[in-house]
C-alpha cells in the first residue's frame, strides 16, 4: 500500500530477502504512481538479484483509488504500509483485523487519535502473535546496535542532544484541473493531517534512538517553530524550524532541533551524554569527558539497515516465529 518512493524501495527490499516471497497485489490511490512503481519494481529485478518470478502481480491485482488497500490486504500474508502517515491508522486496523504481518514505515500516525488506534491495534497484533516491524531503520542498523550494547559506558544518560537539520525535501507543482485533495496528497509532506510536520516525520529517528538508549519516553516538551523561509503557500502549513525541550521522568533532558532552510547547517545526529562519557551517533564512538574512546565500531561491519528490517521480518515469518514487537 503506497506506491511512491518509499514503497517501491520496501518492496525491492521485501523481494531481496531470502526467503520464499513473492509481490501479489499493489495499491495506490493514483494508478500513475502505482503504474511507475511497478516499472521501476520489474525494471530492478536483474539488478537486485532478485527472479522475476516474485513479482506476479496482473493488471487485475493492481488497485486504486481511497479503498484499494483493503482489497491488497486481503490477498497477502505480509503488508507493506507505505502510504502517506496520515493514513497509516486506518491501513494497519485493517492489516491487523484480517491477520496480516506488517511492515510500516515511519511515522505510525500524526494526531492524537491516529496515535490511540495504533497502540489499540498493537495490543490486538501481539495478541495475534502478529510480527510488526516499524521502518525506524537505526534500530536495526550495526553501528547502533552496537552502541546501544555499550552503552553503560558512559553511566547514567543524563542529557541528550538530537539534530535533523537539512535542506529540505521535494515540492510538486500544482497541475491544471487538480482538485485540492489531489495536490495536497502528492504533496503531502506539507500538509500537517498527511504528514505531521518535520518532528513526526523525519525527526522521530532521532528522538527514537534517544528514548531507545534511555528506555524511556518524555513525560513533558516545551518548544517553539516557525517559518522562517516556507513562507510560500506551495508549502503547505508546516513549519521549517523547531526546536523542543524534552524532559524524562528522571529529570534528564533532549534538546531537540530539525530545520529544513536551505544553505544552512547540515546536521543529522544523536549525542547522548552520561556521567562517565559520551555516545555520539552517527560517528558510531563513545568516549569519556576527557576525549578518551571507549568504544569504536569499526565501519567496515555497517549493514544496510533498510535491508536488515525486512530481512528480520520475513525470517521471523517463515520459522512461524514471533520475535519482532510492534
Amino acid at each position: 500500500m503506497g506506491c511512491g518512493g518509499r514503497g517501491t524501495g520496501a518492496a525491492l527490499q521485501a523481494l531481496s530477502t531470502s526467503q520464499n516471497v513473492q509481490l501479489v497485489a499493489m495499491a495506490d490511490a493514483f494508478k500513475d504512481r502505482l503504474d511507475d512503481c511497478y516499472k521501476s519494481i520489474t525494471g530492478n529485478l536483474a539488478e537486485s538479484g532478485i527472479n522475476a518470478s516474485k513479482v506476479n502481480v496482473p493488471e487485475e491485482r493492481k488497485f486504486t483509488g481511497f479503498n484499494a488497500y483493503e482489497k491488497a490486504i486481503a490477498l497477502a500474508d505480509v503488508v507493506l504500509l507505505t502510504t502517506p502517515p496520515g493514513f497509516r491508522p486506518i491501513h494497519f486496523e485493517a492489516a491487523v483485523k484480517q491477520g496480516k504481518h506488517v511492515f510500516m514505515e515511519k511515522p505510525v500516525a500524526t494526531d492524537p487519535a491516529g496515535i490511540k488506534k495504533v497502540l489499540d491495534m498493537a495490543q490486538v497484533a501481539k495478541q495475534k502473535k502478529l510480527n510488526v516491524v516499524v521502518g525506524l531503520q537505526r534500530r536495526y542498523q550495526n553501528s547502533y546496535r552496537a552502541l546501544y550494547k555499550n552503552k553503560d559506558l558512559i553511566g547514567d544518560i543524563t542529557s541528550a542532544q538530537a539534530w535533523w537539520n537539512n535542506d529540505g525535501v521535494w515540492v510538486k507543482e500544482r497541475q491544471p484541473n487538480q482538485t485540492e485533495m489531489e495536490y495536497q496528497m502528492r504533496n503531502w509532506y506539507y500538509f500537517n493531517w498527511l504528514c505531521g510536520d518535520h518532528i513526526v516525520e523525519q525527526h522521530v529517528h532521532n528522538i527514537d534512538v534517544v528514548n531507545w538508549f534511555k528506555n524511556a519516553y518524555p513525560v513533558k516538551a516545551q518548544g517553539l517553530g516557525g517559518r522562517q523561509v516556507r513562507t510560500d503557500k506551495k508549502y503547505g502549513e508546516i513549519y521549517d524550524h523547531h526546536f523542543v525541550e524534552f524532559h524524562y521522568a528522571d529529570g534528564s533532558i533532549l534538546n531537540s532541533q530539525c530545520r529544513h532552510i536551505p544553505r544552512t547547517m547540515s546536521k543529522v545526529d544523536e549525542l547522548l551524554i552520561g556521567t562517565k562519557g559520551k555516545i555520539y551517533g552517527d560517528a558510531a564512538v563513545i568516549k569519556d569527558h576527557k576525549g578518551n574512546t571507549l568504544f569504536a565500531f569499526d565501519k567496515k561491519g555497517e549493514n544496510n539497515p533498510y535491508q536488515a528490517e525486512h530481512d528480520e521480518l520475513f525470517a521471523a515469518v517463515a520459522k512461524g516465529e514471533y520475535v519482532l514487537g510492534c
